[in-house]
């Protein structure tokens, strides 16, 4: 099923309307009423189609993505008795669903993209080596294969069926309880494991949500184990930052140099541009620090990470180096000729000749400073005349200039 008009049934609060404002030639307006194309629109909605159904969901036979609603049942009766609830809690709260968009009673449909069916390969993100369980079934669709039943096909089947009689091992993100954020870098790689608490069969389990790594760039090999430590923390946020923004977490990390990131006095141009980037969460991340042996889990991650490359969902590009093309180039062959005209203008020159003898290594007459004039001086006293070959030359900051005698 799918929700009617999307975000248009929730009210705007009069306080927040003054930043939905528009201004046209005939006016200012204010929306009344959530649009599309607001940052947290999608975050509201479906906050608000969790509290309808609490019960459903933590059950398990309703899956809801924003305006997406799946009712899975086992029976026909029993599909028909758990629409009938799903649509008495829709119409209590006065919203109503799209009936082209209703699909009842089918075996698979298609939503988000994938096929939602029966079959054991929706879960193979939750299943520990399913390629290689599955592969002595998959097999057996192979044209040219005989059917035959052997011990492998046995095995795998049996080990499928255990796999999905079990709990998965990856939970669904409750937005209204904190996370955690497990960190850890070994030198070769980056990994990151976001958990969290829940109440499943009336205790508290602590499982993860979501597992990323990948391996380190050439250009990150040069950081030391801090530095690598605290571009772990603002890697995983950026990546994860679709679970954590706005809601509260804990970073458990066996590094005590990320604890400081945030409140580092004097820090590198690394980790001033790390600590900006991370201000977002200040309010809302701790940072603790404990034992290397507490979370194994990102410890792995890190030491078998994920190549980094766009197969990746964690995959960081590499910053290319700004590249200048030089346009031309101009070459300016001058003869002997030229070099010993200018040796002998110097001579014609009192300030140039005077410094062709004060720049002479041999010259030991400090006197002949005052004989310069002024500016001459100066730039003398500065360091900025050498001797080269006889020619004089005149350096600045940037440049180095032949001095010649009009």
């Amino acid at each position: 099923m799918d929700a009617l008009k999307g975000f248009h049934p929730n009210v705007v609060t009069p306080r927040a309307r003054n930043y939905l404002r528009i201004i046209v030639h005939c006016g200012v307006y204010e929306y009344l009423r959530i649009p599309f194309g607001i940052k947290n629109s999608p975050s509201h909605f479906q906050r608000m189609m969790n509290e309808i159904f609490p019960e459903e969901l933590s059950v398990g036979w309703l899956l809801i993505y924003i305006d997406g609603i799946i009712v899975c049942p086992k029976t026909w009766e029993d599909n028909m008795y758990r629409f009938s609830r799903v649509l008495t809690k829709i119409q209590s709260v006065h919203r109503k669903v799209s009936l082209k968009e209703c699909h009842f009673g089918f075996k698979e449909l298609k939503a988000l993209g994938p096929v939602v069916s029966g079959s054991a390969g929706y879960y193979r993100q939750h299943i520990k080596d399913f390629e290689s369980k599955e592969r002595p079934l998959y097999k057996l669709c192979d044209k040219e294969t005989v059917f035959k039943m052997t011990v492998d096909i046995v095995k795998a089947f049996e080990s499928l069926r255990e796999a999905l009689n079990t709990a998965p091992l990856l939970l669904m993100p409750d937005f209204k309880l904190p996370f955690k954020l497990y960190i850890d870098e070994s030198g070769s790689g980056l990994g990151a494991a976001l958990h969290q608490v829940q109440i499943i069969n009336d205790k508290p389990v602590e499982g993860p949500i979501c597992f990323i790594s990948r391996q380190i760039k050439p250009t990150e090999a040069r950081y030391g184990a801090s530095q690598m430590e605290c571009l772990c923390l603002v890697w995983a946020l950026e990546k994860l930052n679709y679970f954590l923004e706005g809601c509260v977490f804990e970073v458990i990390t066996d590094c005590t140099a990320v604890k400081s990131l945030l409140n580092m006095k004097t820090p590198n141009r690394h980790m001033l541009r790390w600590q900006i980037a991370i201000q977002e969460y200040r309010g809302n991340m701790t940072i603790v620090h404990k034992d290397g042996n507490i979370h194994k889990n990102a410890d792995g991650l890190s030491r078998w990470p994920l190549p980094n490359n766009i197969d990746n969902p964690a995959y960081v590009p590499e910053e290319a180096s700004p590249q200048i093309p030089i346009e031309g180039i101009s070459v300016t062959d001058l003869n002997t000729t030229f070099f010993e005209e200018v040796r002998s203008s110097y001579t014609q020159d009192k300030n140039c000749s005077i410094l062709c003898q004060l720049l002479n290594k041999d010259c030991k007459d400090n006197s002949l400073i005052h004989a310069l004039d002024e500016v001459w001086r100066n730039s003398y006293d500065e360091g900025r005349f050498h001797l080269l070959d006889g020619i004089i030359y005149h350096r600045t900051k940037h440049t180095c200039v032949m001095t010649v005698v009009d």
